[in-house]
């Protein structure tokens, strides 16, 4: 009886954590408002209409972020027909826009004109874009095709060949 109650108890967890992971990807596109590190503002009026978008939110100090965009740099000639918007929730002030700045230098993101990268921060934000997708940890991401259907989310640092598949997929 009790290995009936651990079997049907363990299919139950696994049903809502899977329940979770749909509802996370089923949200269409957040309108967000980013200041960039050059302090210039972003919002999805900046994007091109009829192309897919990958959002990303993530800490510019975050291992698991930094080890993504260390795997991800040998391979962003993939990513050249998707929009890639990152996004964080570090502050703007000195000295926290430096470390924007510094994740764009590291990772050579200006070389890419399809990446758009900055903090939704304000001194009054209360982080619409970490409260819509109710995230948890970074880094978060989510991929649309260019009719705004997600085609995949993750929830969990994701390995990049399953990242690229699902670019691919959104193309």
């Amino acid at each position: 009886m009790k290995k009936i109650f651990l079997l049907f108890s363990l299919i139950i967890i696994a049903a809502l954590a899977h329940a979770q992971e749909n509802i996370e990807t089923k949200r269409p596109l957040v309108k967000y408002h980013i200041t960039k590190a050059d302090s210039s503002i972003a919002t999805p009026a900046s994007l091109h209409k009829n192309k897919p978008v990958m959002l990303i939110y993530f800490e510019p100090s975050c291992s698991h972020c930094e080890h993504l965009m260390t795997e991800l740099k040998p391979k962003m000639d993939q990513l050249k027909n998707i929009q890639v918007v990152m996004i964080t929730y570090t502050k703007t002030e000195y000295p926290f826009l430096r470390a924007i700045k510094d994740f764009n230098k590291k990772y050579n993101l200006a070389k890419y004109p399809n990446f758009t990268v900055g903090t939704e921060y304000t001194p009054k934000s209360d982080y619409p874009v970490m409260r819509y997708y109710q995230i948890a940890t970074t880094p978060f991401i989510v991929v649309y095709n260019k009719k705004g259907s997600v085609v995949k989310s993750f929830i969990t640092v994701p390995k990049v060949d399953d990242l690229l598949a699902a670019v691919k997929k959104a193309e």
